[in-house]
């Protein structure tokens, strides 16, 4: 169901942080989407928090991130999806779930250690995002839900089951930015909220498995 009536800290809280990403794009960077925030640490009301993506965090699977100043750095394997049409904030699910071009392997790093702590701050924030990787986003999803995993030098460390409502956070995160004067977009990619999620250290290398929806991995530097 879609989040109408949103918590006025959660709206005030998403302004800020949308100003800061219109900042970003101002300085060059490119739109690439939002990502779902479902924990406890960010919740504020009853529907997901939301943050954005833009290249300027955005790296090529494969890629190296360097961690410098990060405090407690994790990993989180996601279900990733591509939007083919926009979703108007009064959008329902079934509509939602028609935007939607398909489905594919994410992979995000966050930082779970750093200040503020209260879930407004954290929204105004970015939600702890600090990099990401994509996996094609081209998948159709599975009859039998979706496991995901993450791999760490070449080890399984965790796995969990996917229990996530994509079609219905579709819908809530177009109803909430809707409250703040965005909208989906056509073209947008969104990162679902964490499967599983792990602490990363340098010199590790991490795969997050999803699947039938495929795979995509990142290096963390050494110190």
């Amino acid at each position: 169901m879609a989040v109408t009536d949103a918590d006025p800290r959660l709206t005030s809280a998403l302004a800020v942080q949308l100003g800061q990403w219109r900042t970003t794009l101002s300085a060059g960077a490119e739109r690439v989407g939002w990502k779902l925030g479902v924990g406890e640490r960010e919740s504020i009301g009853s529907g997901p928090v939301i943050g954005h993506l833009t290249s300027a965090t955005r790296l090529e699977p494969g890629a190296v991130y360097r961690a410098d100043g990060l405090v407690a750095l994790h990993a989180d394997a996601e279900v990733g999806l591509e939007l083919r049409l926009d979703v108007s904030p009064d959008a329902d699910r079934e509509s939602a779930c028609d935007a939607i071009a398909g489905f594919g392997a994410a992979l995000e790093l966050v930082d779970l250690g750093a200040p503020p702590d209260d879930p407004e701050s954290i929204v105004a924030t970015n939600v702890f995002h600090r990099a990401f990787a994509l996996g094609s986003l081209e998948r159709s999803l599975p009859a039998d839900g979706v496991e995901g995993r993450l791999i760490v030098n070449g080890e399984p460390r965790a796995s969990a089951t996917a229990s996530q409502d994509f079609a219905g956070l579709v819908s809530s995160a177009a109803a909430l930015l809707g409250e703040v004067g965005e909208r989906l977009r056509a073209g947008d990619r969104l990162l679902m909220g964490s499967v599983v999620q792990l602490p990363v250290e340098p010199g590790d290398e991490v795969i997050a498995d999803l699947g039938a929806l495929g795979r995509t991995h990142l290096a963390i530097a050494p110190a």
